[in-house]
């Protein structure tokens, strides 16, 4: 199956991602089959550029995009008429006792 995810670059504390489309079964920062844009998370706010001629013309052929990059798709118009993953934190608050 093909995905589209985000391959990470960049130092230590200094995120820095591609968007490309792989092969499920590569490794998180191995062979691409197609390179789609960036995402920058450090700079207010985060800079994405994504080719969204690219992205549609992979969705269309079928492929799935991850959490994250889908929630990035739809940030650039991509991907409309859809939400954003809920996120995956199992975390409860807990209640204070006074």
């Amino acid at each position: 199956m093909v995905k589209i995810r985000l391959t990470r670059l960049g130092d230590k504390k200094s995120p820095f991602y591609r968007v490309i489309v792989a092969d499920s079964r590569t490794t998180r920062d191995g062979k691409a089959i197609d390179f789609l844009g960036t995402y920058d998370p450090l700079k207010n706010p985060a800079e994405i550029k994504v080719d969204v001629d690219k992205a549609k013309e992979w969705i269309s052929k079928g492929a799935q995009p991850t959490d994250t990059a889908k929630a990035i798709l739809i940030k650039c118009g991509v991907i409309t008429n859809a939400k954003p993953a809920p996120a995956k934190t199992k975390a409860v608050k807990k209640e204070k006792k006074d």
